[in-house]
């Protein structure tokens, strides 16, 4: 097949795929709810299903109608994911002791699990010593990521959750609300732009795909980071990358990163049903130096090779920690896996 063969048979996926995803945005928005369903869940799983495979696709290019189509999915999306979790964490809640039961969510080890690992390998190649303090932004009701990087990566450190929605706090709270010890895991009611001088307390900050929903909101937030971490801190930031950005915000751009002040060190893109892309990123010192493309290892699907920086570990008089019992439940659970 030629050049051109290739071209057009490449603008054909592209076009089916994007019609595609335009008939399942249809049929998800006449939904009468986006509560858990088998109807929402057969719509949705296609919809990840369609999108998770590689593509060329560049969603920032689509035409004007396109746009709109994609911009009201990532809402629908966003609200599904909401109902999704508020509804699993009201199940485990129900629990006498929840953190026994954190499996019964569907998506607990092919996502949580293989995200968090990947993450923590991430920042594992990044020199220096374990990171102390740890903030999550955009943890909502069902904080699974810091509890399974806490319990299974990161026991020696302490974890604050930020989520602006006081509900979407109360709702975490309660998985956590007989263990007297995990209770210290207090979820901050805050609006990521109005967190300062905390910042400037923990070692690594990780930034959730869906806490800005416009690409200059999440460039200003970026930015925002950049003002108060403190030097040499780490930021994990989550993102879609190809047709996954149909399923959330702002592909991100190295080049914003590092207009926000920080040294991007690696970019990682999974080619397995983990949706997200991460994004190890440095405060930098000085204003970070406009580096090249290539001078960024992008990873597609293994694991990057190791980066030549380190991140100190400035130090947060007061934070939220995950207890004992709660790093005992989830070790105990991953035996129990490694058992099976």
């Amino acid at each position: 097949m030629g050049v051109e063969g290739c071209c057009n048979k490449k603008v054909m996926e592209e076009e089916a795929l994007v019609k595609k995803i335009t008939g399942l945005a249809a049929a998800i928005g006449e939904l009468p709810s986006l509560s858990p369903s088998p109807a929402v869940n057969a719509l949705f799983t296609e919809l990840v299903t369609s999108c998770i495979p590689a593509s060329t696709v560049d969603v920032d290019a689509l035409g004007p109608e396109a746009q709109e189509m994609r911009a009201r999915l990532i809402r629908l999306c966003a609200d599904a994911e909401g109902h999704l979790e508020a509804h699993y964490s009201d199940l485990l809640a129900a629990h006498d002791n929840p953190l026994d039961h954190l499996t019964l969510f569907p998506y607990f080890n092919k996502d949580y699990i293989k995200l968090s690992q990947l993450e923590h390998g991430l920042l594992r190649h990044v020199p220096g010593p374990a990171p102390a303090r740890v903030a999550f932004l955009g943890s909502g009701p069902l904080p699974l990521s810091s509890l399974v990087l806490a319990a299974r990566h990161l026991p020696d450190a302490s974890f604050d959750n930020y989520d602006i929605s006081g509900e979407a706090n109360g709702r975490a709270s309660r998985l956590v609300r007989n263990d007297a010890d995990a209770g210290a895991l207090m979820a901050r009611t805050a609006d990521v732009a109005d967190v300062r001088t905390e910042l400037a307390g923990y070692d690594v900050v990780f930034l959730a795909a869906l806490v800005g929903t416009a690409a200059e909101e999440k460039a200003r937030l970026v930015e925002h980071l950049g003002r108060h971490m403190a030097p040499g801190a780490a930021l994990v930031v989550r993102s879609p990358h190809g047709a996954r950005g149909f399923l959330y915000p702002w592909v991100v751009d190295p080049e914003e990163i590092r207009r926000g002040g920080f040294e991007v060190l690696t970019v990682h893109h999974p080619e397995d049903e983990v949706i997200n892309s991460v994004i190890i990123a440095r405060k930098a010192a000085a204003p970070a130096a406009v580096a090249a493309d290539g001078d960024v290892p992008v990873n597609n699907g293994g694991m990057p090779a190791q980066c030549a920086v380190a991140v100190s570990r400035p130090c947060l008089g007061c934070a939220c920690e995950l207890g004992t019992r709660a790093h005992q439940k989830m070790k105990e659970m991953a035996m129990e896996e490694m058992e099976a």
